[in-house]
């Protein structure tokens, strides 16, 4: 799987979209100029949003979006959902293409570093470690939203008001909901129903990955759920061999994601 690969299965999805009432566009652009592309599926009121491949060697979260993205498509029953497959496809690209271990964009900053929630003590963690600079891992950039890919994600969010969010990560099978007081209670509930049908477990993120995340700045802005999903099992980069047998779960909670009632 490469970048083009990528475009040509939106592509592909583009194409039957008039069927699947599905919608493609653009949110924005990242630092390459690549175009981050979004689906829009279904027409409920409620909205949730489910994104992939914010970090570049977690390219397994790619596939499982577009794949899950075409499945809903035929049967669009639950929250109307956007899905933006691919975040970070400059990082994607570069871990891809040379075989390095990259989870940054092609600035050296990490996305899920960059949002603005608690951003203080991200920047006080990384100092202790050690991470100062631009680096392929880690570094949360100069301030919060200095990178295009994160700034199209917020601005999309500001517009949309989604009720829920989920971002695909990977490794560990774990399910991350909580952040701070702001974080709804029924986010828990939902938490525990998506790792019933997986098996995957609901945890708490290491501290160096607590704080300047998605799903943490969500639930601080919006008092809304948030949840980061640990796919699969290993250590990054997954091989692309595993998505057959660990798609089966992730299909299953992310049903449960955009189908519950709570």
């Amino acid at each position: 799987m490469n970048y083009p690969y990528y475009c040509e299965q939106v592509r592909r999805l583009l194409e039957i979209s008039a069927k699947r009432r599905l919608k493609i566009y653009s949110i924005g652009k990242s630092v390459c100029g690549r175009d981050i592309l979004a689906i829009d599926i279904g027409h409920s009121v409620c909205r949730g949003l489910v994104v992939g491949g914010v970090h570049g060697t977690e390219y397994l979260t790619v596939l499982a979006a577009l794949k899950f993205a075409d499945e809903y498509a035929a049967n669009p029953d639950g929250l109307r959902l956007t899905v933006v497959p691919c975040l970070n496809p400059d990082g994607t690209e570069i871990a891809l293409t040379e075989k390095v271990y990259w989870q940054a964009n092609a600035s050296g900053v990490d996305i899920n570093h960059n949002f603005d929630a608690d951003w203080q003590n991200v920047k006080r963690r990384e100092l202790e470690l050690g991470i100062s600079s631009p680096s392929s891992s880690r570094y949360g950039g100069e301030k919060p939203e200095s990178e295009p890919e994160t700034r199209a994600i917020v601005r999309l969010c500001e517009r949309v008001r989604y009720e829920r969010v989920l971002a695909l990560h990977s490794q560990g099978r774990e399910i991350y909901w909580d952040f701070g007081k702001n974080t709804p209670k029924c986010c828990l509930v939902l938490a525990e129903e998506m790792a019933k049908v997986s098996g995957y477990k609901v945890a708490n993120p290491e501290p160096i990955a607590t704080g300047g995340g998605f799903k943490d700045w969500f639930i601080e802005r919006f008092h809304r759920c948030g949840f980061t999903v640990e796919m699969g099992i290993g250590k990054n980069p997954l091989p692309l061999s595993d998505f057959e047998s660990e798609y089966p779960r992730v299909r299953r909670l992310l049903n449960v994601f955009a189908k519950s009632r709570i």
